[in-house]
């Protein structure tokens, strides 16, 4: 009989990875990975794509441009957005008030971020 493991997993117990923004990991792994994404006025996330996992962002306050392959997405409060794999997408926050957004990568592969250098859009 396979035994099942269930997590409960309080968000405040963690910490976005560049102290006040970018991701903070609710779930890394081993299936895929389930993160609030933070950014502040200005901030942007380096492009990047992923060979195997494909990407999605949810919204849940503010508003963000979310670039995929050279195509400017506006997205705002209760949008949805999926990413394919080898698809390059930067994000970028444009406005003046600080954006959330939850990200789930699958199917989840500890290497599979490959960084864009010099990234234009």
């Amino acid at each position: 009989m396979e035994v099942l493991i269930t997590y409960i997993i309080n968000e405040n117990e963690k910490e976005y990875r560049f102290g006040d923004n970018g991701p903070k990991y609710l779930m890394k792994g081993p299936r895929m990975n389930f993160s609030i994404v933070q950014f502040q006025p200005g901030q942007d996330f380096k492009a990047h794509y992923h060979n195997v996992m494909e990407e999605n962002f949810y919204i849940t306050e503010g508003e963000i441009d979310i670039i995929v392959d050279g195509k400017i997405n506006h997205l705002t409060k209760g949008q949805f957005i999926h990413i394919e794999p080898g698809e390059i997408h930067y994000c970028v926050n444009h406005s003046n008030l600080s954006i959330k957004m939850i990200s789930t990568l699958a199917p989840y592969q500890q290497n599979d971020k490959i960084e864009i250098e010099n990234y234009t859009y």
